[in-house]
């Protein structure tokens, strides 16, 4: 009977220490669960068929922009724009698209292609990964999924976001 007890004790022990840890170790974790409940809805409606688009700006003038295509949870096209200012004079643009099977040929420009399945895995296991020394940005402005994720090391200066803004997404 003495026996009987110290197990159940032991197991109650053991319940309740696995269930006072945290879930994760990430940053916005409520605000990230309450995104990709809003993602995996609209993934469920669109059939996993939408576009997205990532935008990235720099201090120095340079502004690109990567629209992704999604076709039944596949990559079917990724588009990109470039352009770069000074003194409000465009001097210099490039603009390229990627269709099925080119996807991923210029590998030195553009947002990387991942489906929003691959970005949320990406922002759970490494943008939103709590850090010393930096800074974790998540915000959910487009209808409730991801608009920017991501962090900055602390004492960075310039162009210093490691994670992605989307400004939006939709069917395609």
């Amino acid at each position: 009977m003495k026996n009987n007890i110290c197990h159940y004790l032991l197991g109650l022990l053991l319940v309740s220490l696995i269930f006072s840890c945290d879930k994760t170790d990430i940053d916005f974790e409520n605000d990230f669960e309450k995104s990709q409940k809003a993602w995996k809805a609209f993934k469920k409606s669109s059939g996993n068929s939408y576009k997205y688009t990532v935008v990235f700006s720099s201090w120095t003038g340079m502004h690109s922009e990567t629209s992704i295509k999604v076709s039944n949870g596949k990559i079917i096209q990724r588009e990109y724009k470039y352009s770069k200012r000074e003194n409000f004079t465009v001097i210099d643009e490039l603009q390229w698209v990627e269709n099925e099977n080119e996807i991923n040929t210029h590998k030195s420009a553009g947002a990387d292609p991942l489906t929003l399945d691959e970005i949320y895995t990406r922002a759970e296991n490494d943008w939103l990964v709590k850090r010393d020394n930096a800074t974790t940005y998540f915000e959910a402005e487009n209808d409730g999924m991801i608009s920017s994720c991501g962090y900055v090391n602390d004492g960075c200066q310039d162009d210093c976001f490691n994670g992605i803004k989307i400004s939006y997404i939709g069917i395609k």
